[in-house]
């Protein structure tokens, strides 16, 4: 099991605009390949922040609509808020906020040996990297820039730097870069 910081990007190191939209990488359109769906075989749990959560509410699955979508994900989930939020039917989905290590190990006992990831965004990524918790950084950067808004990761990681594992072309537009966390 590892713990799995995977976000897409903007080619300038963004994962949101300086609106907190995502509506920059939608314009791509569902990855080929089975892409999500080989990934999310191996996921057993996955977390993310109240700016994510909230766009996804708002943007996909959109409550308030006459046909709401579902959830997309089968996997325990945590977000992390001070707010509030509406809960979505047939989710398993727990509110949390604090200490990430907690959180983590109640993610890691109910992932059933699958791996965790973390969606981002990417200052809750760095808490969970400040822990020593994350095992691998995998990043897809689209072809645009953002001139601003939510940075990948707002951390210093130079020494030891992250270790290369692969970097691919995916698809006409993405390269994904994988990383391993050296400690």
């Amino acid at each position: 099991m590892k713990t799995i910081y995977y976000t897409a990007s903007s080619l300038d190191g963004y994962i949101a605009d300086k609106n907190n939209s995502l509506d920059w990488l939608f314009q791509f359109g569902e990855p080929e390949d089975n892409y999500f769906s080989d990934l999310m075989a191996n996921i057993g749990a996955l977390t993310m922040g109240a700016n994510t959560f909230e766009w996804m509410l708002n943007h996909q699955i959109q409550l308030d609509a006459a046909e709401a979508e579902p959830w997309p994900y089968t996997q325990p989930a945590w977000v992390f808020t001070t707010r509030e939020f509406p809960g979505i039917p047939g989710a398993n989905i727990q509110f949390v906020k604090g200490d990430v290590l907690p959180v983590h190990q109640r993610m890691s006992e109910m992932a059933g040996g699958k791996n965790i990831w973390i969606m981002g965004g990417g200052d809750l990524a760095g808490q969970f990297l400040d822990r020593g918790l994350i095992d691998e950084i995998k990043i897809s950067i689209a072809p645009v820039t953002l001139g601003g808004g939510a940075p990948v990761l707002p951390r210093i990681v130079s020494k030891p730097p992250l270790k290369l594992i692969s970097a691919k072309a995916f698809g006409d537009a993405f390269i994904d870069l994988h990383y391993a966390v050296q400690r």
